[in-house]
């Protein structure tokens, strides 16, 4: 569904915040969320993704980690804010297309996506496809960490995972 590609980062949210709250409980120091985001970064840079989700990747886990870090990965709220700007680098290689469209679908093409797939794409995008992209993983990330932080408390605190 060529369409739906820009809703990736929306997807990709949804189910592993519970997993980064319990990284970030389990190992509450500088390194596993970059480390995480780096493994993103490999993974589709081997996979031939458009590089900007590449750098999307790197940077948002850098700063997420950052974020994680000025509460010494101690407040929930700052864990599930960082999570956030997490998922927000999955969201890297679309910013790049919003910014230049011709250039990425070149690239892309260089790299073996089919033209039919990428012309579907690009006919089904807008301005509203990016606020919805952006917004709808914010959106998902917070659901998830919320979610997250309630698995946290009820069930991994009470069986000893968590301190």
């Amino acid at each position: 569904f060529p369409a739906l590609t820009f809703y990736y980062p929306v997807g990709a949210s949804l189910l592993a915040g519970p997993v980064y709250l319990l990284l970030i409980a389990k190992v509450p120091k500088p390194g596993p969320i970059f480390i995480a985001g780096l493994l993103m970064a490999i993974f589709c840079y081997a996979t031939g993704m458009h590089i900007g989700m590449t750098f999307g990747y790197l940077v948002g886990s850098a700063l997420a980690d950052l974020l994680a870090w000025t509460a010494r990965y101690k407040s929930i709220r700052i864990n599930i804010l960082s999570y956030i700007v997490f998922c927000l680098g999955g969201t890297g290689s679309y910013i790049a297309y919003f910014i230049n469209p011709e250039a990425w679908v070149s690239r892309m093409l260089e790299k073996g996506t089919p033209k039919e797939y990428l012309d579907t794409m690009t006919s089904a995008v807008n301005h509203r496809v990016f606020l919805t992209m952006l917004a709808g993983t914010v959106f998902v990330a917070l659901l998830s960490g919320f979610v997250g932080s309630k698995l946290l408390k009820k069930h991994f605190e009470k069986a000893g995972i968590t301190a």
